[in-house]
């Protein structure tokens, strides 16, 4: 596995105890809706959350955050719309964004992030 997969997988992480400690129950990581891989699945109450994980390690360009381009947002709601027709009553797609720097990282998590 090489830095950028592991920087990847310290991020999911980071974001599934992040979502533990808010009171959204782990489903699934890495797990493919309609075609699209979706880095963490939680509960949170009665709706089912995709949560798209960014990960970046310079502060420059605008942070993680920015990194969920229109293309990565038309498939995470592909991905939504394919939860729907598996029977899930109420879907939220979510963004954690992890930026790293040398005294730490922040977390920003933007609920809600993606609509149709």
């Amino acid at each position: 596995m090489g830095l950028a997969q592991q920087r990847g997988r310290a991020g999911e992480a980071l974001a599934v105890a992040y979502l533990e400690l808010v009171g959204c129950r782990l489903v699934a990581r890495n797990v493919r809706f309609g075609g699209v891989e979706v880095d963490v699945v939680v509960d949170d109450g009665a709706t089912r959350v995709l949560v798209e994980v960014r990960l970046r390690t310079r502060a420059g360009f605008g942070g993680a955050a920015v990194t969920v381009d229109h293309h990565k947002r038309e498939r995470l709601v592909r991905a939504a719309h394919a939860l729907e027709q598996q029977g899930a009553a109420r879907v939220r797609v979510d963004v954690l964004a992890v930026d790293l720097a040398a005294d730490g990282a922040t977390l920003t998590h933007y609920r809600n992030a993606v609509t149709d």
